[in-house]
Order: C-alpha cells, then sequence, then structure tokens
C-alpha cells in the first residue's frame, strides 16, 4: 500500500531535493506541494495526504498555528515531519506532535531512518476492508475493493461490483460517503467513484471512465471538480512514477 504525501516548501531547491529523494521509495506519492501555511492547509484538506512534510524557515509559527487548524476540521491529522536549517522549532514541533524534525540541508540517510520507522509504527493495512448492508435482520459484507462505484436514486444506493452484479441498500449515498477508504471518491451528486479503477478523467466530456465496467461513463459536476483535480493529481503522480 502507499503513503500519500504533501510537501510545503518555499524554498525551491530545498523542494526539488526533497522530492529527488523521495522518488527512490516506490511507496511514497506526492499528492501536493506548496509554498506556504494557508495554501499547505487547502491542500492537506483537499487530498487528505498520509504524511505532510513542511519547511518552517523563518514562518515556523504560521504552520504550528495551521496544524492546530487542521485538528478542527480533521479527525485524523496526518503525520507531520518539519525541517528547517536550525534546531529552533525543534522544541515546538515535539510539542505540537510531529514525527520528526530534520536539520537542513536535507540528508538521505536521516530521511531512510525516518522513513523506515514509519513503516513501522504506522503500517499500511493491505488487507481488504469491508462494509456492512443491513436490511432489518439481513447483513450482507462487500468487500470495498471489489466495488466499481455507487450510485444514488433518491433514498436507495446501488452498489456495482467488478464482477458486473448490482447490490442495492436502502440508504443515502450520503451514508455511505462517511464509511467507505478514501480511495472512494465523491464526483457527483450520484456518484461515488473508486479511484483504483478510473482509466480515464475527459474534462471536456465532463466524464471518468473505469476499467473493468464495459463501456462505463460516470459523470462528474461541478460542485465536485476539486475532487476530481485531486484524483487526476493522484494517478498523474502515480502514472509518472510507473514509467520512470
Amino acid at each position: 500500500m502507499e503513503y500519500s504525501y504533501n510537501i510545503i516548501d518555499s524554498d525551491a531547491s530545498s523542494k526539488l531535493q526533497l522530492q529527488l529523494y523521495l522518488e527512490e521509495y516506490d511507496d511514497l506519492v506526492c499528492a501536493g506541494a506548496d509554498t506556504n501555511a494557508s495554501a499547505g492547509l487547502n491542500s492537506i484538506l483537499k487530498y487528505n495526504p498520509d504524511l505532510v512534510l513542511i519547511n518552517l524557515g523563518e514562518d515556523g509559527m504560521d504552520y504550528f498555528q495551521m496544524v492546530t487548524e487542521l485538528s478542527q476540521y480533521m479527525q485524523n491529522l496526518p503525520i507531520i515531519i518539519g525541517y528547517a536549517k536550525s534546531k529552533k522549532y525543534a522544541y515546538n514541533a515535539i510539542k505540537s506532535g510531529f514525527f520528526d524534525y530534520w536539520i537542513l540541508p536535507h540528508n538521505e540517510f536521516d530521511i531512510r531512518k525516518t522513513l523506515l520507522r514509519l513503516r513501522k509504527l504506522h503500517p499500511q493495512n493491505d488487507t481488504s476492508s469491508t462494509i456492512c448492508l443491513k436490511s432489518y435482520k439481513d447483513y450482507r459484507y462487500l468487500d470495498t475493493d471489489n466495488i466499481l462505484y455507487l450510485k444514488s436514486d433518491n433514498n436507495t444506493t446501488d452498489f456495482f461490483m467488478k464482477d458486473g452484479s448490482v447490490i442495492s441498500a436502502f440508504k443515502t449515498l450520503k451514508s455511505f460517503e462517511e464509511k467507505l477508504p478514501k480511495d472512494f471518491i465523491r464526483v457527483h451528486q450520484s456518484y461515488i467513484l473508486n479511484s483504483r479503477y478510473v482509466s480515464r478523467i475527459n474534462y471536456g466530456k465532463s466524464i471518468c471512465s473505469l476499467k473493468h465496467a464495459e463501456a462505463e461513463e460516470l459523470p462528474f459536476s461541478k460542485t465536485y471538480k476539486d475532487k476530481v483535480d485531486g484524483l487526476k493529481e493522484m494517478l498523474s503522480k502515480t502514472a509518472s512514477k510507473a514509467l520512470n
């Protein structure tokens, strides 16, 4: 399983060097890169990365305030690593719950040790998650890896499965949106798709095409365009990495 990450760094040289080091790790995927606390806060809320790396620089206190603000909007904060040219912000980083603190310039050995410790303490779960559909005394369990997408029809939600079957549940799409893994992205008032099966995003026609679903094209709306943008960035990063 992969760890998604965001970098917040106003120093282009520092950011590039860090990205080059991180590209060596196949289980790391860049979700976004920003240059200040305000843009970083927006990206974290938008992409919900597993890991955030911050150059505290001269604006360290702004970033600690950003982390405090994140806790108002997120139930589970990402793992945060700070770095700077000195130990000036090390105490604040510890108090703010940072996972680690690096001294610039970036050191390959320090990065490697941190990432090994990250994998050990916060392993990604390779097991398939399951969602339960309950109807009176009937309980049905679906492997979320086998769900292509969900479609709502008033107060009913249909689950379209990888094997071609369709399973209905008498609940709203919203009720499932909050329970599904983060691979599932809402792209329309009536649709949630499994991002693992997206094969194409066509902005001209406002549709997403899916693998394992013959000629299946799901519409996306302007309301959820930021979600689609985030999906595009994530898939593009993964695709570029695979080609390299």
